[in-house]
């Protein structure tokens, strides 16, 4: 039985998850250097232990209110690899890493909750009585976007 292993995270009151074999790190949330003049969900950069990560906001991305009652503490920068590169995701906080068989992942349905594009979504994955969003990293950038993050590490 072929399954998924998936980091899962919150974004304001939806729970969402990204496949494990691109995230390379989840760190606790540090002071990020501001870029002007940039895309407005594009908080700045970090220095990683020598690198330099662009750290994008997924509320801010996907359009979906912060859930306020997320303590600055509980947020986290997931680290995945995106096109050939490093890009820092900023959550309201990761809470598991889950192993999810295949067949309990369903297409992604024409409306998806949050106003998050369908575009961004490999499926829905149902588990006991929740629902996780699960994420297509190729398809949340356009092109241009992800020129625009790879000169925000030059």
């Amino acid at each position: 039985m072929a399954e998924q292993q998936l980091v899962v995270f919150g974004l304001g009151k939806e729970e969402f998850g990204i496949d494990i074999s691109r995230v390379r790190e989840i760190v606790r949330l540090q002071n990020i250097t501001a870029i002007p003049q940039t895309m407005d969900f594009v908080e700045g950069i970090v220095n990683l232990r020598g690198q330099i990560v662009p750290i994008v906001d997924l509320c801010k991305r996907f359009r979906v209110a912060n859930s306020t009652s997320v303590e600055e503490a509980a947020r986290r920068i997931i680290v995945v690899n995106m096109a050939e590169q490093n890009i820092g995701v900023l959550v309201d906080g990761v809470s598991e890493i889950l192993r999810i068989p295949d067949e309990s992942i369903e297409p992604t349905p024409p409306i998806v909750a949050g106003g998050v594009s369908a575009d961004f979504i490999r499926g829905v994955a149902k588990v006991e009585n929740r629902l996780i969003i699960v994420l297509d990293l190729d398809r949340i950038f356009s092109v241009e976007e992800k020129a625009v993050l790879a000169q925000a590490t030059e």
